[in-house]
């Protein structure tokens, strides 16, 4: 099953790609899946929990805490920088 995750502010800068698909059940699968493919967000994952310079959003209508929540086939995390604004 393969989520997509969009990347925003400086993790897109980091990766060097606005979105990947990656194959996972769990949100921490998707996040591993996205630091294996992309070497600039190496420090995503610190301790087995999200780094705390990003948030995470799931389809961009709540924030995910909780690494090991199962996804939808289909569903998208949007990948940002904490201080990231509007």
């Amino acid at each position: 099953m393969s989520v997509t995750v969009e990347l925003f502010a400086m993790a897109r800068a980091r990766a060097g790609r606005a979105e990947l698909a990656v194959p996972a059940r769990t949100v921490r699968e998707a996040l591993e899946g996205v630091a294996a493919a992309c070497p600039g967000l190496a420090g995503l994952l610190v301790g087995g929990c999200l780094s705390p310079h990003y948030l995470l959003s799931l389809d961009g209508e709540r924030f995910v805490a909780d690494l090991d929540e199962p996804l939808p086939s289909g569903a998208r995390l949007v990948l940002m920088s904490a201080d990231a604004g509007g």
